[in-house]
Order: structure tokens, then C-alpha cells, then sequence
């Protein structure tokens, strides 16, 4: 009796791993099927009764070296993973994200639940961060919801983060989807996601479907300050200026402050932008409002000049100073000019706000022997001074500067003088101290 039922256990064994064998086979080879586009093969699969459960199955691929030797749960349908992190993906998601339009369809078409959600995130998102559009529109015709949000609380609109995106959003737009819906934990609009992005053809869609342009987030920001606030290297300044240019010119309010009552201009100078701080300054931002830390954009801008040379930052001190911006307190130059010393016009046109320097011998020893040894004419020019005094022109600008503080962008174009005079009283650089 004992050996019989040992064999009957024995033979049941084996029976079961020759079908989990075999299933395991077919499960992979679904699997890659699925990641190269093979809608033939998945029809095949899919269309065996014995199989169709596949179309909602769920893979756990986070470790996918566990795929060689994985152990496959026919309830949940699931890749057991040792790790306690679990990526979830189904078949829709992976057609979905690859842009692989035929076996998506194919997919839906036998009934693949197309708001299924195992790690968070529905196919439609994936394909959205993918800026697959035709998978998109695809998966909104078979009742995708287009305002599903995912484990972060965002809507498909708020994952279109790329300017290949734009399709994408075109199609949520047209299925319905909330054109100021807000991000569950940060409160964030599809606005304020184009414009931290940087996409102005998102801003424009968005902008013509009525997206509210002064919602502010959790963080106080509506979309024009989180254009200003997002840190921007060189090649992006330009698409950000047009994100900024197309927001004020629909009406965004430029005095908006976020939680620490930083303004736009305050964001502009610290990423040190000056076209838009141009713009910001035309349509009269306060120049000397100061945030929670005391800081007015003066000093946002100087506190970044180090970082940002190849930004212009001298032109976003000119700009300040020319709309009466505060000055730096005199005796605070020298450590200015430590900080500030690899962009000599910046230090030209701060330095020249002022009617006299005292200069002395700490500030020749604050500009490095390479620094000085770089741009040697102008701090010859600069320490030069240390023994004459500021020329009689410049002490002329000085006053005539004092006298129309605040108004010199106003009143000095309108004045019947020379361009070149005109430039000289708005401290147009020279590269040198006189």
C-alpha cells in the first residue's frame, strides 16, 4: 500500500510538471511575441480557449533574469519575484508602449481589460510616456479611461512630458479628457506640465482648450512660475522664453508667488534667464519684492552667476538696474566680486551702478591668477581704479541714473540722444572700467 501511493504521488508529479513545462513554454513565447510586435503568433495563442486567459495576464519583470527559471501562479496569473519591489506589466501595456498598433488591436479586440492597472499605471499612460499616438487612440476607441490616474495620482494629460507627446494629447483631449484636471498629490495641471517641460505646442493646445492659466499647485505655483522655476541649461532657454512669452501674453498673472513667496522673476533670475526676465520686467514685475529669505531677484541672480556664464547673466543685472533694482551694500562688492569674477561683465555693469569704488588690495586677491590672467584687460581696468578716480562721463551717468531711478527704461529711449549715448546711460558694456 505504502509503495502504491507513492507512485500515484510520483506519477502526479510528474504529469503536473510536464504541463507546467509545457505551459511555461507557450507562456514565453507569448511573452516574446509580445516584444517584438509578432501579432501572428499572439493571435495563435490567444485564440486557443486553453489560452486566452493570457490577455490579462500579469508578468512581474523586475528582475527578468528570474524569466530563464521562473514559477508561473495560474490564479494570478503572475511571475513569482524574489525581490519586494514587484514591475507589473500586462500584454496591452507592452503592445501599448511599443507602438505596436496590430497586436494591440488584436488584444482588444478579444476582450483585454483596457484599464487594467497591476502596477499602478494603465496601458494608456504607457503609451503616452511613450508617445505612442496611435496606440493612444487605439486604446481611448475600446473605453479607455482618459482620466485614469496612476499610483502617483497623474492623468494620461499629465505624463505627456515630451515633445513628441503632442499627438497623444490631442487624442485624450478629444476623448474627453479634464483639460485642468489636477494631479492628486501635487495639484498639478496639464499647463503646469507643458510649461515646466518646456512644450510649447502642448501650451497652445492647451491654451485653446480653455486651460485655466493662474491654478495654482500644492506648492503655490501656477504654470508660469513652474516655467520660471524649472532649471534650464543653454539649449533650452529659448523654448522656455516661448512658453513664457505665449502664458503672459494670455494673461497669466506675473505676481503669483509660490509657498515661499518666490515670483516669477525671482525663478528667472535664479535660473538665469533673461529673455524672459525682459519679459517679465516689460509687464512691470516687481524688481525689489523680497521672498521669505530676504532675497529680492539681485540677489537670486548674483548667487548664480558662477553656474550660469554661458547664460548672460550680466544682462539680467543690467536689466535690474535699469528698473530699479536695489544695489548690492558697497562693502559687500569685494565678496561679490570673488563670486562673480568668471563673468567680468557682470561685475562691469554692477560696478558701474555705483559713482566711486573703493578699491583695495583684498580685491585684487580675490580674483584667481587664471581669472585674472583670462580677461587681464578688463581687471587691469578695474584695479586701475584703485588709484584714479571714476571719469567726469561716468560721474555725469551716475547722476542723471539717480535722478530717474526706476523710470530709466521709460524715459531714456524717449530722450533725443545718440544711440550710442543712449546705450552708455543704460550701461551698455565696454568691457573695460573708465
Amino acid at each position: 500500500m505504502g509503495p502504491k501511493i507513492k507512485f500515484r504521488k510520483q506519477k502526479k508529479y510528474r504529469s503536473d510538471v510536464i504541463a507546467t513545462a509545457q505551459a511555461s513554454g507557450l507562456i514565453l513565447q507569448f511573452w516574446n511575441a509580445l516584444l517584438v510586435g509578432d501579432d501572428l503568433t499572439v493571435i495563435s495563442i490567444v485564440d486557443d480557449p486553453e489560452y486566452a486567459y493570457l490577455l490579462d495576464a500579469i508578468y512581474d519583470t523586475s528582475n527578468i533574469e528570474e524569466w530563464k527559471n521562473f514559477r508561473f501562479n495560474y490564479r494570478g496569473l503572475r511571475l513569482w519575484s524574489l525581490t519586494y519591489e514587484q514591475e507589473l506589466t500586462t500584454p496591452l501595456h507592452i503592445t501599448a508602449g511599443r507602438g505596436f498598433t496590430e497586436c494591440l488591436q488584436h488584444l482588444l479586440m478579444r476582450g483585454a481589460r483596457v484599464d487594467l492597472a497591476p502596477g499602478g499605471t494603465t496601458a494608456l499612460h504607457e503609451a503616452c510616456e511613450e508617445c505612442q499616438p496611435e496606440c493612444v487612440k487605439l486604446l481611448l476607441q475600446h473605453g479607455a479611461n482618459p482620466n485614469a490616474t496612476n499610483e502617483d495620482g497623474q492623468m494620461p494629460l499629465h505624463v505627456c512630458t515630451e515633445l513628441d507627446s503632442l499627438e497623444c494629447a490631442k487624442h485624450l483631449l478629444a476623448f474627453g479628457a479634464l483639460i485642468n484636471g489636477q494631479s492628486l498629490d501635487d495639484n498639478d495641471t496639464p499647463l503646469h506640465v507643458a510649461a515646466r517641460h518646456s512644450l510649447p505646442d502642448h501650451m497652445e493646445l492647451y491654451l485653446r482648450h480653455g486651460a485655466a492659466l493662474n491654478l495654482q499647485n500644492e506648492e503655490g505655483n501656477t504654470a508660469l512660475n513652474a516655467a520660471c522655476s524649472k532649471p534650464q541649461d543653454c539649449a533650452s532657454l529659448e523654448r522656455y522664453s516661448r512658453v513664457c512669452h505665449m502664458l503672459v501674453s494670455a494673461g497669466a498673472d506675473i505676481h503669483i508667488s509660490d509657498a515661499d513667496k518666490q515670483t516669477p522673476l525671482h525663478m528667472a533670475c535664479k535660473n538665469a534667464n533673461p529673455d524672459v526676465v525682459d519679459l517679465l520686467l516689460k509687464y512691470k514685475a516687481l524688481v525689489n519684492e523680497m521672498d521669505y529669505g530676504g532675497d529680492a531677484p539681485m540677489h537670486n541672480i548674483l548667487k548664480a552667476v558662477a553656474y550660469k556664464t554661458d547664460h548672460e547673466p550680466e544682462r539680467i543685472v543690467q536689466a535690474l538696474l535699469n528698473y530699479g533694482s536695489i544695489r548690492v551694500w558697497p562693502g559687500a562688492l569685494p565678496k561679490v566680486l570673488k563670486y562673480c569674477c568668471t563673468s567680468p561683465r557682470t561685475i562691469e555693469v554692477l560696478f558701474n551702478a555705483y559713482d566711486r569704488l573703493k578699491i583695495t588690495e583684498a580685491w585684487v586677491e580675490s580674483v584667481p591668477p587664471e581669472v585674472f590672467q583670462k580677461h587681464r584687460e578688463f581687471y587691469e581696468s578695474l584695479f586701475a581704479l584703485m588709484q584714479t578716480p571714476r571719469s567726469l562721463q561716468h560721474l555725469a551717468r551716475h547722476r542723471l541714473r539717480t535722478f530717474l531711478e526706476g523710470r530709466l527704461h521709460n524715459v531714456i529711449p524717449k530722450l533725443g540722444l545718440p544711440t550710442f549715448l543712449k546705450n552708455y546711460l543704460m550701461l551698455a558694456f565696454r568691457d573695460y572700467m573708465h
